[in-house]
């Protein structure tokens, strides 16, 4: 199978069978599958009022549980304790172990997460056979404790200190972190601090033991909107000593560390927002089948149907931007492996390599979950509000994904900053098709009529005409502003928002044109209305934050022909029937009582 470098999606045609979608599950990934909703569905989604009451004790509980069953070790090498799955099966014991609060979602994605992978990826092979084991069995638990009161998103200003006692023995760690998940029952942390006057921070291996805090002292729970469940603590640190072989990697590579832990961390997030969101839709159905006014069932009226396929739409997507991302970094990895390199190494590489596309499935993500829930509470109505339905808990713990693991304006930044670095490197040739997309706007446009009579081969050219809309509005930003370009932070917004867009809508159409390979036409029908309805709105979105780029940086007969051009590329020649495509998921789900696609 073939894989696009990271970012390189904005100027290749990608091929439906060039991606990987979860309906290609292999055996072994669909027993994981099962056993991951049968635990949910047995430990989890009948005891949510727990969650609720910020019963910590029980969170802790069925986090063992799911250490017994191996899910906290999907992706660590069976000498370390692990089951050594590959990334996509990572992203599905994600992907279905969150769905029923963010509570647990929280507590395993932290600790599988940022608590255990720093270790794997940049341990030593001692420390790794120290701590791995306990982490994978749910033996011990992780924590990582990066933030601080004046060290939010700008992670390496943090104050905390790290001095070598006169011995050399241990570092004399002194500070004070704080939102960190997994606190009260973590027993190895990974803290970050500074060495001297390093310029970057160093990260290290704590043991906690609560019979001897070591000069550790823990704040109390957070009083949180969401999540109530999860854990989360401030953590002092008063002269609390850690031997000097328990640094991970080496001195001042801790800024590296927090930053690759946050690209595996981030694409995690996305996938974490998925099943929550088909849960939240088929909760949504059966109430709407359920509930009768006018003595006829609420499902059966236009306004909901129209929020049941929105949701399933953008969850449709979500679902194949992740397991598509996630497949390229599998494959990533392997390459990597075949050239000689360490399974660490060539995992830290692929992450790195497809930090853009982490970037996007994070905001996508964090923001579906979010409309998902908002729309579930519309649909419940007044019941929606109450506590009593599983409503109201959905929507608050959706709002912390869009805060955690970068916030979203600072993943938009990201997603167009890191573009254009490695189009300075060389890596993606960004610039000539920029060029030749600004030269074209110049020339006679073809007025012949093209033959779309293939399937999805108009939604295909729309893709390819929405990739030239960003390399017109990146190509004209970067030659008008040049390095002062990070100045000009709602302009990337707008930017940011393109290409987001386009790598969700160029998913869906590529993820329903493969089920339509591996079953029919005829059988794939909703998912082709799923994904002509996602790019219908994303060409919607691209249309709208293109101009506002544009009558940024441009005026007079340049930004005219600008427009002309953006008019061009989003423009359909065949205007597809929204409300229909929306009628045809509608019924499907309305059937079938549940998410079925």
């Amino acid at each position: 199978m073939k894989t696009t470098k990271g970012g390189e999606f904005l100027i290749k045609e990608i091929k439906s069978e060039d991606i990987f979608v979860s309906e290609e599950f292999n055996e072994e990934q669909k027993m994981m599958k099962d056993a991951v909703i049968e635990f949910i569905d047995r430990e989890v989604w009948p005891h949510r009022e727990r969650f609720e009451k910020k019963d910590y004790a029980f969170t802790e509980e069925v986090m063992r549980k799911a250490g017994e069953m191996g899910f906290l070790g999907v992706s660590i090498p069976e000498e370390y304790g692990g089951i050594g799955m590959g990334f996509v099966s990572t992203m599905l014991v994600t992907d279905y172990i969150s769905s029923a609060t963010g509570s647990l979602a929280t507590a395993f994605g932290a600790h599988t997460g940022i608590g255990t992978m720093p270790i794997y990826l940049y341990g030593t092979e001692a420390q790794k056979q120290k701590y791995l084991p306990f982490l994978t069995s749910g033996e011990k638990f992780g924590a990582y404790c990066l933030t601080e009161p004046g060290a939010g998103s700008d992670a390496n200003s943090g104050k905390t200190t790290a001095q070598l006692t006169a011995d050399g023995k241990h570092y004399k760690i002194n500070g004070q972190k704080m939102w960190i998940s997994n606190a009260g029952f973590a027993e190895i942390f990974i803290v970050f601090g500074r060495i001297e006057n390093d310029k970057n921070i160093t990260a290290f291996i704590l043991e906690f033991d609560k019979n001897n805090p070591n000069g550790v002292a823990l704040g109390e729970e957070e009083n949180k909107l969401g999540i109530t469940s999860s854990s989360t603590r401030q953590v002092f640190f008063t002269d609390t000593l850690i031997p000097v072989e328990n640094i991970l990697s080496e001195r001042g590579k801790g800024f590296n560390i927090a930053l690759n832990s946050l690209n595996v961390g981030r694409i995690k997030l996305g996938s974490a927002c998925t099943d929550a969101s088909r849960r939240i839709i088929t909760e949504s159905v059966k109430y709407g089948n359920e509930r009768f006014q006018f003595k006829v069932p609420i499902s059966s009226f236009g306004a909901i149907q129209k929020k049941y396929a929105e949701m399933c739409a953008k969850t449709f997507a979500l679902d194949a931007g992740s397991y598509r991302a996630a497949k390229d970094i599998e494959n990533t990895i392997a390459t990597h492996l075949e050239n000689g390199k360490s399974h660490e190494e060539a995992e830290l590489t692929a992450f790195s390599e497809f930090a853009i596309e982490c970037a996007i499935l994070k905001v996508f993500g964090s923001e579906v979950s979010q409309f998902v829930s908002d729309e579930g509470i519309q649909i419940f109505g007044g019941m929606g509000f109450s506590k009593d339905t599983p409503m109201e808990s959905a929507w608050r713990d959706a709002r912390i994904t869009r805060i955690y693991e970068g916030t979203n304006e600072i993943n938009r930044l990201l997603t167009v900053g890191m573009l254009l670095k490695k189009a300075m490197k060389g890596e993606i040739d960004l610039m000539t098709p920029a060029m030749e997309v600004g030269n074209s706007l110049m020339g006679i446009p073809s007025f012949e009529t093209p033959d779309f009579s293939v399937l999805f081969s108009e939604e295909k050219e729309m893709i390819a005409r929405l990739k030239k809309s960003f390399l017109m509005i990146s190509g004209k930003a970067v030659q008008k502003y040049g390095m002062d370009l990070d100045n000009h932070q709602q302009l990337i917004l707008a930017a940011a928002e393109v290409m987001i867009e386009i790598y969700m809508a160029e998913s869906a159409i590529l993820k329903a044109e493969k089920v339509v390979k591996l079953t029919s036409e005829k059988e794939a029908e909703v998912q082709i209305a799923l994904a002509k309805l996602n790019l219908y709105n994303a060409i919607d979105k691209i249309n709208n934050f293109g101009k506002e780029a544009i009558l940024y940086f441009s005026e007079g007969d340049e930004q005219r022909v600008m427009l002309m051009g953006l008019k061009r590329f989003t423009k359909y020649v065949n205007n597809p029937n929204p409300i229909a495509l929306r009628n045809v998921i509608a019924e499907k789900l309305i059937a079938e009582n549940k998410y079925c696609f």
